[in-house]
């Protein structure tokens, strides 16, 4: 089996565009949680979300194909520009830079997570007008002759989520093996645990995986208003509105990001001089039964998955210097997850330096691959990252939090998650 690395980072979240910026602003304790500015929340039980910072999405791909960006949905956007940050970041030259690429574009692969992704309203209100029927309903009849036919015809090619992959793919010229993970929240992690095992069975050298979502639109956040899973009375203090494993969790904040890494067979890596953040060592994944909308309360398929992927990496919980965590800050899936870690790492939760990171980005669901950034650029830059408001820890569990950044040595990091259908994941990286 090849040893893989990570030599590249791509990151947008509400808290910075761009692997640096995004650590730095994070371990400075900037919160990128404000009332909406997208469009108008007042109808919403919840006004608050975690939004990416203005961008020109032209900046992030070549002048031959700003064309396409007409049909990229935010969701794309964001991989897109996660994408270049991580091609930058890795040095590597794909034909989106230079006539010749100087990568061998058959053997890169490319795994993305997405979520569902949520049409633009205004594309939608001629075409809905147009096919309502008696009692101002809507004629599904009437939709079909009339409706659709006020869409434009590449409308659908703008929500399919393989075309993040897609765009991806066809801007950098990839050509290796590749697919598309839609497992809610567990995306990300779902996506870079399969690109892991391409590049582990010589299948590929490297891959650029991660995910990306947009949850911040009317779509998005009526389904989560719908299952009660969102904060709705902190729209006048949203710094303190996410407060994970903490007595006085409320409910998630939605945001909007994308964590994509490039992975790379070690040996290809170390040959052409290449920056290594971290080796990943470990991953595996699990799926509960429990309930499609509800964690399991023992959390034991998550704490399998979590006790699979370090036996995968051959790691002990002894040697875990940081963990980072799903902890939406919903009481019932906060205690699930904290079950579920109690019998994965036993004594040592205690002792792991613990980072939920939802209180400053809300909740990413399936661009969580900022969450597993985070873990490779902890090792990387030797910090934790803080615990912003896990105060009092629910059910009295002791936990390694500190409200400010911690300066320490991290040779093992951990990420986990869990989705909202009961798919679960968890990746191990160390230093190398």
């Amino acid at each position: 089996m090849k040893r893989v690395v990570v030599t590249g980072i791509g990151i947008v979240s509400p808290v910075g565009i761009g692997a640096s910026d995004y650590f730095a602003n994070l371990c400075s304790g900037q919160i990128g949680l404000k009332r909406i500015a997208s469009l108008d929340p007042a109808g919403f039980a919840c006004q608050i979300a975690g939004e990416a910072p203005a961008y020109k999405i032209g900046d992030y791909v070549p002048k031959s194909y700003r064309k396409a960006t007409k049909v990229m949905a935010r969701d794309i956007e964001l991989a897109v520009i996660a994408a270049d940050e991580a091609f930058k970041d890795a040095g590597l030259k794909s034909k989106a830079y230079v006539e010749k690429p100087e990568i061998d574009e058959s053997r890169f692969g490319c795994n993305i997570g997405a979520g569902l992704i949520s049409a633009e309203l205004n594309e939608l209100t001629a075409a809905m007008a147009s096919a309502r029927g008696d009692a101002n309903k809507l004629d599904l009849t009437k939709w079909g002759t009339e409706g659709m036919t006020q869409l434009t015809p590449l409308w659908l090619l703008k929500y399919l989520p393989n075309m993040l992959a897609c765009h991806v793919t066809i801007i950098h010229g990839l050509m290796g093996p590749s697919n598309t993970i839609t497992c809610a929240d567990a995306s990300s992690h779902l996506a870079i645990g399969e690109a892991f095992r391409t590049i582990q069975r010589g299948k590929a050298t490297y891959a650029i995986c991660g995910g990306a979502d947009a949850r911040v639109n009317p779509m998005g956040m009526i389904r989560q208003q719908l299952l009660k899973r969102l904060n709705t009375t902190s729209n006048d203090d949203p710094a303190r509105a996410v407060r994970p494993f903490d007595t006085a969790a409320a409910g998630t904040v939605l945001g909007e990001g994308g964590g994509l890494l490039i992975i790379e067979e070690y040996e290809h890596a170390k040959a052409r001089g290449a920056k290594i953040y971290a080796e990943l060592m470990g991953f595996a994944a699990s799926q509960d039964t429990y309930s499609i909308t509800e964690p399991d309360p023992t959390g034991h398929s998550y704490g399998k998955a979590v006790e699979n992927a370090l036996k995968d990496g051959k790691t002990t919980t002894g040697e875990i210097d940081l963990y980072i965590p799903h902890g939406l800050g919903i009481p019932a899936f906060d205690r699930a997850e904290l079950n579920g870690l109690k019998k994965a790492l036993g004594g040592d939760l205690s002792r792991v330096a613990f980072a939920p990171l939802k209180a400053q980005i809300g909740n990413l669901a399936a661009g969580s691959g900022v969450d597993v950034a985070t873990a490779v650029l902890s090792i990387a830059n030797g910090k934790v990252p803080p615990a912003i408001n896990t105060q009092h820890t629910i059910d009295n569990v002791k936990l390694n939090v500190s409200a400010r950044v911690r300066e320490q040595p991290v040779k093992v990091a951990v990420s986990s998650t869990y989705s909202l259908g009961g798919q679960n994941a968890a990746l191990v990286f160390k230093a190398v």
